[in-house]
């Protein structure tokens, strides 16, 4: 029997229904994430069942054992579809939302967002990004939280244990509304494998990065780091974009900026992409613009772009191992290359082996799982191969922090160095090592992020107009060191309307140091003081100065061997906890694969009061300077100089600096 309740805050304020909704069949139309292993014993699946039915009345669980029992046999999960809302996924603006606390109702648009099919890779499975970035393991979880929220008030925190809602409990208003722990196992149990098996018991989930922390903005995010990595990359090979060509592949939640990001640095783009529905959305969305199915077509349209220096993104729809090599034996030069299919899942449907349709593949993923795991190592040596061939014409390849070269290793493909040093095992460098660690997070600068809570696009131009007047006035005054971030950032902020990067919330990302991070905000929040715009949601993405521990990635140009150490992400969500953050995600996993890295993120609500300006100022420092510190005892010359600007100008800031050895000492051994 259907719940008599329609309205959506009444739905809301419902949790999990107390009469069981319609069973809801399978929509193909949507992208849905691929049949997950079948790795449960047993004996595991009758407990993954016990652990599902406890969300519901037990006069429900003879009709539900039956449904979820198919689930997990069709689909490796259960996932709980018939309990997914009726109404439309998206961020509402705030007052739309049943709450007793408005930092409550900004962390529902937020969580709405992630869910959004026009921002959700697989909706459907609570699926933000990255094949396994998930918000919610299955739908009571999503509408417990949800019920919870719209019950909250200032003096309560909700305790979140990798999707599921543990409770409220009482807290104070200095507090954290909502904090979210994602994926957080035992040492001894983070290997791949264990993420299916304890996934499937329904214990644990896989965040990502801002998918399980209620953090992400679509595409947007990852186009204006690509775009800065692109110009950057190019800057460092010394060539223009303009007439130059980027290879990579993957047009995902995250991938999927790519394109758009080469048209915006001006180069032409080649991303490969295997999934069509994907592929397409991407091409409606406006994100590719040309799509090509022939590798002889592909060859031919590269060569006009390059003779008539064309800014242009071209998605093929095949494998990247064949553009490779297609492009090697037409000789056709590629500048920056790069990959990120998602190789943190490589076995899950994170990448997909050469020589096999998409259909296939995903069959004999969830059939012959041992089989498919030997594909993909063969084609990962395929992959390496032809990279290494273009390397040996000038190409300068760079792994996009997705594990691609980790994973290669792994596989036996030639991708290690002949001259290993600690930190640099690889052939080719990580993009943090080479342009994002020296350029950027050592400076300070990184991904800082608002959300206009009202849904207002004028809200968010009015934003875009604060943030450059605030950019503009801090570089009159900034070193050399930072002006090349400064410029590169106004252009951005310039140029982000005209660029439609909007998908979902209206959102919006530039890099900034601490100090651009709190006068922005501020300025922001006075404005919503005086009226001229609706509340602010800050945040970042994990992928930044100090939330991420990560040795492939946020941390690999840390080079005094505590690269493998996780001490700054944990102190960064503990240091932001207590400083002022409306919630806090500490997780396990994230784009570089579970149990390689510990990452943390925030968010922030800003409501025009004088307690949203002290706690602004009190966490945003603290968020960044962590990660400088960290890097400045690391001995990164950007982050020492950063470091010592900083305690200049907070005389409260005392850092241990580092004293550096003359070579000659070390010599004389």
């Amino acid at each position: 029997m259907q719940s008599t309740l329609t309205s959506f805050q009444d739905q809301i304020k419902e949790g999990i229904p107390d009469q069981l909704p319609p069973f809801k069949e399978f929509d193909p139309s949507i992208n849905h994430a691929p049949k997950r292993k079948d790795i449960l014993t047993p004996e595991e699946k009758k407990l993954a069942l016990i652990n599902a039915l406890r969300y519901f009345d037990k006069r429900h669980h003879a009709e539900l054992i039956l449904e979820f029992k198919k689930e997990l046999e069709t689909y490796g999960r259960i996932y709980m579809y018939r309990f997914r809302p009726d109404y439309k996924m998206y961020a509402r603006p705030i007052d739309e939302y049943p709450a007793k606390s408005k930092q409550a109702a900004a962390i529902m648009l937020m969580i709405q967002n992630n869910l959004d099919y026009a921002v959700a890779q697989h909706p459907h499975e609570l699926i933000t990004y990255g094949g396994n970035g998930a918000v919610f393991s299955n739908w009571a979880q999503y509408r417990l939280t949800m019920k919870y929220l719209s019950e909250m008030t200032d003096e309560q925190t909700l305790v979140m244990y990798s999707g599921h809602p543990m409770g409220l409990f009482p807290s104070h208003k200095e507090a954290p509304r909502v904090v979210v722990t994602n994926g957080m196992m035992i040492p001894n149990y983070s290997k791949p494998d264990d993420w299916e098996k304890f996934n499937a018991l329904g214990v644990t989930q896989y965040g990502q990065m801002t998918a399980g922390s209620y953090m992400y903005i679509g595409p947007q995010g990852i186009v204006h780091g690509t775009t800065i990595t692109v110009l950057n990359g190019f800057r460092k090979i010394k060539k223009t974009p303009k007439g130059h060509l980027f290879v990579t592949s993957g047009l995902g939640g995250m991938s999927g900026a790519q394109p758009k990001a080469g048209n915006i640095a001006g180069c032409i783009t080649v991303c490969a992409e295997v999934n069509p529905k994907i592929t397409q959305v991407r091409l409606d969305q406006g994100w590719i613009d040309e799509k090509i199915t022939d590798l002889d077509e592909l060859v031919a349209r590269v060569r006009q772009a390059k003779a008539t220096n064309e800014t242009v993104s071209i998605a093929y729809l095949g494998n990247i191992v064949d553009v490779w090599e297609a492009f090697d034996k037409e000789n056709i030069a590629i500048d920056l290359g790069s990959d990120q299919t998602s190789l943190h899942n490589p076995w899950a449907g994170g990448y997909y082996p050469a020589g096999m349709s998409y259909e296939e593949s995903n069959n004999m993923m969830a059939q012959q799982p041992d089989l498919f795991k030997e594909k993909v190592k063969e084609s990962l040596r395929r992959h390496a191969n032809a990279i290494n061939k273009h390397t040996a014409k000038g190409t300068y390849f760079f792994d996009y922090g997705n594990a691609f070269l980790l994973e290669a290793s792994r596989a036996g493909a030639d991708v290690m160095s002949a001259n290993p040093t600690l930190g640099r095992e690889f052939k080719y460098p990580s993009y943090v090592q080479d342009i994002m660690g020296p350029m950027c997070f050592d400076y300070g600068f990184g991904p800082f992020r608002w959300v206009c809570a009202s849904g207002k696009a004028e809200d968010l131009a009015k934003t875009d107009k604060i943030a450059c007047e605030v950019l503009e006035e801090i570089m009159t005054n900034s070193p050399e060191e930072i002006k090349q971030q400064m410029s590169d950032n106004i252009q951005w902020i310039k140029g982000a309307r005209e660029n439609k990067l909007v998908v979902g919330s209206q959102a919006r990302i530039l890099y900034a140091d601490a100090e651009g991070r709190m006068k922005i905000a501020k300025a922001f929040n006075d404005a919503i003081n005086k009226g001229e715009i609706g509340y602010i949601v800050l945040g970042r993405d994990h992928h930044d100065v100090s939330g991420t521990d990560s040795p492939y990635r946020e941390t690999s140009n840390i080079y005094d061997g505590s690269r493998f150490t996780a001490d700054m992400a944990i102190h960064n969500v503990i240091g932001d906890s207590f400083r002022g953050a409306t919630w806090v995600s500490i997780h396990n996993g994230g784009g570089v694969g579970w149990g390689e890295v510990i990452n943390g993120g925030f968010g922030m609500v800003l409501d025009g009061s004088k307690d949203a300006e002290r706690r602004l100022k009190s966490m945003l420092f603290w968020d960044v300077n962590n990660g400088i510190s960290r890097r400045s005892w690391a001995r990164n010359d950007g982050a020492i100089f950063a470091m010592k600007r900083a305690m200049e100008i907070e005389p409260n800031l005392k850092v241990t600096l580092p004293h550096n050895v003359d070579d000659d000492i070390l010599n004389s051994l």
